[in-house]
């Protein structure tokens, strides 16, 4: 097996995921995929591309040697941040694409996007990708909506940074001997972090301080069955993802409705308040369970630009697609 293929890619908070595949009927379809952990850099300009490519290039080459695909003449990048963060990427990674391994079609994804192709594919509906952050994404097919997913300072209502938060100031009304504190949260916060009052000092200083949030959100459900505190909490992050799918879900039709990421390890506690939230809140809908990740939403955008068969709309912001000379 030889000839055209394509390169799909993930980029996030974790690293990069990297699949390489064949297109036609030459053996279609994923033929290798390495990953890394080292995420992209962000700077001035947001994402850097040249970041980005001094750490894709090894992985591609040593893929295209390992799987016969020798020209790559589809690319797509999904990337978190890509909405905000993605004009040098815009900018410059088409032309060094080309360049450096002859693509001749490239989209640009925001994760959110790759997230939605993943769970759903070429469907209208909604998908709430909830893990530390969160953000949902809708489309009708003619267009592309987004809610939430402004960080943990200004949003991401519902996600691990969002239950760990409240779980944490749950224990620290314990603590004073507030109303509505979580005498339960208190012991498992202070197990964690240490004495309640040097709670600050763990948090506030931290440059992953969602991270560090969210790492308390399986501590909220733990206690969920038996403290109505952290049960309250989880059923307000379950009603806070409803309204984010409802606010991007097509009003129309029979959409679809999945729900991705991290947090559904959860469970039950979290799980069960979801499902009669998303009732609520989107009768019309029908839930479903996700298809894929992200990953596999890069590789079916890849395979269908490829196939010039990519039904999804187009987007500056959310899903960019360009085609670039030869030569």
């Amino acid at each position: 097996m030889s000839g055209a293929g394509f390169l799909a890619v993930d980029s996030g908070g974790s690293g990069l995921r990297v699949v390489v595949g064949g297109v036609g009927g030459d053996g279609p379809g994923p033929r290798g995929r390495r990953d890394s952990a080292e995420p992209v850099r962000t700077g001035p300009r947001g994402i850097d591309p040249g970041h980005l490519m001094g750490q894709l290039l090894p992985m591609v080459r040593s893929l295209t040697e390992e799987t016969a695909v020798t020209r790559l003449e589809t690319v797509v990048v999904g990337a978190a941040g890509l909405a905000t963060l993605g004009d040098a990427l815009r900018a410059e990674l088409p032309g060094a694409l080309a360049r450096e391994l002859g693509a001749r079609r490239v989209a640009l994804a925001a994760d959110a996007v790759t997230a939605y192709v993943g769970a759903l594919g070429p469907r209208a509906g909604a998908v709430v990708a909830a893990g530390t952050g969160l953000i949902a994404v809708g489309t009708d097919l003619s267009r592309w909506r987004r809610a939430d997913g402004w960080g943990h300072l200004l949003g991401d209502c519902g996600s691990g940074a969002w239950i760990g938060r409240a779980g944490l100031e749950a224990a620290l009304r314990a603590h004073d001997g507030r109303r509505d504190g979580s005498a339960a949260l208190l012991v498992r916060a202070e197990e964690r972090f240490g004495p309640a009052a040097g709670l600050p000092g763990q948090v506030y200083p931290r440059s992953d301080r969602p991270a560090v949030l969210a790492s308390f959100a399986p501590e909220v459900a733990a206690c969920a069955a038996a403290d109505p505190v952290a049960a309250g909490i989880l059923r307000a992050a379950a009603r806070h993802m409803a309204d984010a799918a409802a606010a991007v879900c097509p009003a129309g039709g029979e959409p679809r409705v999945a729900v991705t990421g991290g947090l559904l390890r959860m469970g039950e506690p979290l799980l069960v308040p979801l499902e009669e939230e998303l009732a609520k809140r989107l009768p019309q809908a029908r839930r479903t369970d996700a298809e894929g990740d992200p990953l596999d939403g890069s590789v079916r955008i890849a395979t269908d630009l490829a196939n010039g068969s990519l039904a999804l709309p187009g987007d500056d912001r959310m899903l960019w697609t360009t085609s670039v000379p030869a030569g």
